[in-house]
């Protein structure tokens, strides 16, 4: 999962652009990606029977729209803003997670954090099945058709789309995230059915105004919409601005619209989360903090709390799973007025 970048929130426009083939794994080519002959040279052009149209936003970026299907929005190439030198954290996260789209410093400060807290590589593991579990239930019981997603992280098995659109081939996802790792992976996000859609919005999660304005491209504001933040609000280390950032989204969708939050707490193993913590945040990355479960729960003022409420991940709705405590708590909550 990705995080807030350290830079901060808004780099200046670049000219240059990228098309997108959703079906096409990306390959370095310089400083772009190459995406096996795709190059929309002028308004619109067919690929596989699909119409590729560009169109420019408000802040002159360069969108190419699959119309009937996916789209990504990016303000520059993907590798341009690429620093493989610091680990971040949605390639560390990758790696407990048995992936390989990370590098030698995501892996060393993995490493350095496993040694003294063996049980994050199952913390990593129960959280990416607590997403699965929950958007489940959002779209199979309570009926949900949109998610949004922030901080979606690289992409791996059971993305938000693949488990909404397996229960309902018409759900709605938007991603958001700001890592160029992510977004020259985006592709794999982008593969919506054909009945519903992807988008991938390249925004930083405090800049909520501007990450609305393009979700309203994909999801209807009017109808409910699930927002999930799971593995991000870590990130945003003032408190104060943790609420803006929920309420604010909260503000913007209808009653009967979800919020769902993962957040690590030093309820198991605090000595070792206090050490990680402090390890990272003298590593150069995006700062984090722990927050305590009753911290957590103020974040879902408001609400209804879910049955089981705010717990270990491994303990929401674990239907039969593992469920021995992890740091990393959970909630999902109703907006009913």
């Amino acid at each position: 999962m990705s995080r807030p970048d350290a830079r901060g929130l808004h780099d200046p426009p670049q000219r240059h652009h990228r098309h997108i083939d959703a079906s096409a794994p990306p390959r370095a080519r310089g400083n772009d990606i190459a995406c096996n002959g795709i190059n929309v040279q002028g308004s619109t052009m067919e690929h596989e029977g699909v119409r590729l149209a560009r169109t420019r936003d408000h802040s002159s970026r360069t969108a190419v729209r699959l119309e009937g299907a996916p789209v990504t929005n990016t303000s520059s190439s993907a590798y341009d803003k690429l620093d493989t030198s610091v680990a971040h954290s949605a390639r560390l996260w990758n790696h407990l997670l048995g992936g390989k789209d990370n590098f030698a410093a995501d892996r060393e400060a993995a490493e350095q954090v496993l040694a003294f807290m063996p049980e994050l590589v199952q913390s990593a593991r129960f959280n990416r099945q607590f997403l699965g579990r929950a958007v489940r239930y959002l779209a199979d019981e309570v009926g949900i058709r949109q998610f949004l997603d922030i901080g979606t992280g690289l992409p791996t098995a059971d993305n938000t789309h693949e488990v909404a659109q397996s229960a309902a081939p018409d759900s709605r996802i938007v991603y958001v995230d700001n890592d160029p790792m992510v977004l020259a992976h985006a592709r794999a996000l982008l593969t919506s059915s054909p009945q519903g859609a992807t988008d991938y919005i390249d925004a930083d999660i405090r800049d909520i105004e501007r990450i609305i304005t393009e979700a309203r491209r994909t999801l209807n504001f009017d109808q409910p919409i699930a927002i999930m933040l799971l593995g991000i609000l870590n990130f945003v280390v003032d408190d104060a601005e943790a609420a803006r950032i929920v309420h604010q989204l909260l503000d913007a969708v209808p009653a009967g619209s979800h919020l769902v939050i993962s957040h690590p707490t030093r309820e198991v193993n605090p000595e070792a989360v206090d050490r990680a913590v402090q390890m990272w945040n003298a590593g150069g990355s995006a700062p984090m903090t722990i927050r305590s479960p009753a911290q957590i729960t103020d974040l879902f003022a408001g609400l209804q709390l879910i049955d089981p409420g705010l717990v270990t991940c491994s303990r929401w709705r674990p239907n039969g799973n593992d469920t021995t405590p992890a740091s990393e708590y959970c909630a999902v909550a109703r907006k009913n007025n």
